[in-house]
């Protein structure tokens, strides 16, 4: 997907909300077999009920490997249900030597046709180029991120810059604002004001909102810019909204609310 078809998206809806498909079978709601069967039905009711709203869904793909050839499939069916119109990532953090990185691009770029990648910079540029070859494709560099083990590599500091900046500084250069993202969690919201400032053309995909204890306002106030700018992802606090037969229509009320609240900064 192009640049420009996204920011419509996000202008058309006035929304910046990525729904997370982390399905776990064993929180399956009431009415839906703990299967994969019931994974993917349980998925086609998710973005049925919140397409409305969302301009994005992430699949993780950790939830369907477990599942050998049938997760695989789940994963692709679940894709193909997502509306042409949304952007898709395959959360999947890649990131390996020169040639096994051409083939993971392979797999979810040209073989099942996600339209971004989340991807581990760790191995350094040979590992992220291959990512970088596919037209109207997005590569979504880690960065900063919300979890408490975040703390133990990414601020460090060396000759007075924090290793989350160096990555970002060396693989700004390696990409572009029409397919480059980077992963900057929600609980950061301090953070997210200075690399906004420091990066004002960049999407964010924001993960940490709801269950995590991230909040729209947070984001919006430091990040959001006029073509949006940001893709806030919400995936346990929507997919789980309850765990009754009404689970589609919950679901379809949390991704509203959230969208609600985006919707008075455009």
């Amino acid at each position: 997907m192009k640049r420009e078809a996204l920011i419509a998206q996000i202008k058309a809806k006035k929304s910046v909300l990525c729904v997370g498909l982390d399905t776990d079978m064993d929180k399956l709601p009431m009415g839906v077999s703990k299967t994969i069967e019931g994974m993917l039905t349980f998925n086609k009711a998710i973005i049925n009920a919140t397409s409305e709203y969302a301009v994005s869904y992430k699949i993780n793909t950790a939830f369907y490997e477990p599942y050998g050839a049938a997760g695989w499939q789940c994963m692709a069916e679940t894709l193909a249900a997502i509306p042409n119109n949304c952007f898709t990532i395959a959360d999947a953090k890649r990131g390996d030597i020169g040639n096994t990185s051409s083939m993971y691009a392979k797999t979810f770029f040209q073989n099942m046709s996600f339209d971004s990648i989340t991807v581990a910079p760790y191995m350094g540029e040979d590992s992220l180029k291959p990512f970088f070859q596919f037209k109207d494709k997005w590569v979504i560099c880690l960065a900063l991120t919300s979890n408490t083990g975040s703390q133990d590599f990414q601020i460090l500091e060396y000759n007075n810059t924090k290793l989350y900046e160096t990555v970002m500084q060396k693989v700004s250069s390696w990409g572009n604002p029409e397919n480059l993202m980077f992963v900057i969690g929600a609980t950061k919201a301090n953070d997210l004001k200075l690399i906004r400032e420091a990066y004002p053309n960049h999407f964010f995909l924001v993960p940490g909102v709801g269950t995590q204890g991230g909040t729209v306002k947070d984001v919006c106030d430091n990040a959001l810019t006029d073509f949006g700018g940001v893709l806030i992802n919400a995936s346990r606090s929507i997919l789980y909204a309850s765990a009754k037969i009404d689970f589609a229509e919950a679901a379809a009320n949390e991704a509203k609310k959230l969208r609600d609240e985006m919707a008075v900064y455009f």
